[in-house]
């Protein structure tokens, strides 16, 4: 059927990929080497293995173009995977706009967004190494949701830090974590020395996923049982996550369309790298597609940050990265869409975005808000707030199509449904979401300690 007949574009299940795509192996420039957090050394894999898996370790650190998905993965991605690719039919319409807008909606997933993605082999091969246990951070929650599930397939604990903001606005978040057998606190906590001392700076403190990474690298390295998760930033994060850009490709063939803009929200890279990383190979061999990432201006790493190493933590337990960042000491304002508040960019986003073959923009809150109640009276879904910000620039960039009198086709990730975002929402509605911004005042003060390499 022609792309003007479906609105629903699924694959069927042998379709899902056999194996993951990492970008690492096209990239024009080579990413820094992540240096160790004390001797500011060029890392080994021996200084990862205390907290991660080895097999993730070898993915890292990896330059081939294609790794294989282990079968017992596959079997598991057969319960959502291939997502759907829906075309955004009554959006068009509303926004009387000659673009064709689609949107690949990851909220089928059991967890309701893209993160189990990632969380299933990283739990797998967790299990296939011997450990018991894992250590995570959330912001949002998601991510938290996802390791929980992940976990209880294969017979591990789960220790879950929320950011304490989070923690108490969005608490169903917490009660599916527990349902799925995971253990939930808000962070930063007293069972951890680095909580401890954050919270005798500012007892107040919304907390951050830096803080929380911090608490959770803490917690992996005191006990031998226990190994640490991160549900984006890192390389072999962004490589699970290429499967959903895979799976558009596939999709977009099927009803003979191609993207001219791919659009994702962007906090620590993951989602926004899993829609558009398959599509840089096509972009260096000279497709006039633009990538988008999209992130709140209360957090806008890529579009006011500084190029630096700086660690993913707030302790300095993790390595040094190359990235954009605001400084790990940044603790955001307690902006609803909690999965977007990181003071760091993933180290391959950053480098593509260096090199210009990305493209990013800071959106405020209620603009995205806006976005998300236009676009859930229209197609029906309440989306994530993190998810609302990629439907901005989708929006955005639909009307500036109109007033160009041109057709474009734009894509983007629809990483999570809202269901359990309401209270943001009502917020929302009665008026009380703040526009808020990022100074350059609160920036020179975040990279005051940003480390001198």
């Amino acid at each position: 059927m022609s792309r003007d007949e479906l609105t629903k574009i699924i694959l069927p299940e042998d379709k899902i990929p056999k194996f993951w795509y990492n970008v690492q192996a096209d990239m024009p420039h080579p990413l820094e080497p992540g240096l160790h957090p004390q001797t500011h050394q060029p890392l080994t894999p021996s200084d990862l293995e205390p907290i991660f898996a080895r097999e993730l370790i070898l993915q890292e650190v990896s330059s081939e173009r294609f790794i294989e998905i282990p079968r017992e993965i596959r079997e598991l991605y057969k319960q959502y995977r291939p997502s759907p690719l829906f075309r955004a039919r009554q959006l068009e319409a509303a926004l009387q706009s000659n673009c064709r807008i689609y949107y690949k909606y990851e909220g089928v997933s059991p967890v309701g967004s893209h993160k189990l993605n990632s969380a299933l082999p990283q739990v797998y091969f967790n299990k296939v190494q011997g450990i018991k246990r894992i250590s995570t951070e959330t912001g949002a929650g998601q991510w938290g949701t996802a390791l929980a599930l992940a976990c209880k397939h294969f017979g591990l604990e789960a220790m879950i830090y929320m950011v304490k903001v989070s923690f108490y606005q969005k608490p169903y978040r917490r009660s599916i974590m527990e349902l799925y057998g995971g253990r939930c606190i808000p962070s930063p906590s007293n069972l951890t020395e680095s909580g401890r001392q954050v919270l005798a700076r500012d007892p107040e403190t919304p907390g951050s996923l830096a803080i929380a990474i911090s608490e959770a690298v803490e917690d992996a390295v005191t006990r031998d049982d226990t190994n640490y998760s991160l549900g984006s930033v890192l390389n072999h994060v962004c490589l699970h996550q290429s499967i959903i850009g895979q799976e558009v490709k596939m999709q977009m063939e099927l009803v003979d369309d191609y993207p001219d803009i791919i659009i994702g929200c962007c906090g620590g890279g993951s989602n926004f790298a899993g829609i558009a990383f398959p599509f840089i190979p096509d972009k260096l061999a000279g497709k006039n597609i633009r990538l988008v990432a999209v992130e709140p201006a209360a957090c806008p790493t890529l579009t006011q940050g500084v190029y630096a190493y700086d660690y993913g933590d707030v302790a300095g337990f993790t390595p040094l990265m190359k990235m954009y960042t605001l400084g790990h000491d940044f603790i955001p304002s307690g902006i609803h869409a909690g999965g977007l508040r990181y003071h760091g960019e993933s180290p391959l986003v950053s480098r593509l975005y260096h090199d210009k073959l990305i493209e990013a923009v800071a959106v405020k809150q209620n603009p995205t808000f806006e976005a998300a109640m236009l676009f859930a009276q229209t197609e029906s879904i309440v989306p994530a707030p993190e998810s609302a910000h990629a439907i901005r620039v989708a929006i955005d960039e639909a009307l500036k199509a109109k007033e160009e009198g041109v057709s474009r086709t734009i894509v983007f990730n629809l990483s999570g449904h809202g269901h359990l975002d309401l209270f943001s929402y009502d917020k929302y509605l009665s008026g009380e979401t703040e526009d808020v911004e990022f100074s350059d005042a609160e920036l020179k003060e975040s990279l005051r300690n940003l480390p001198q390499i």
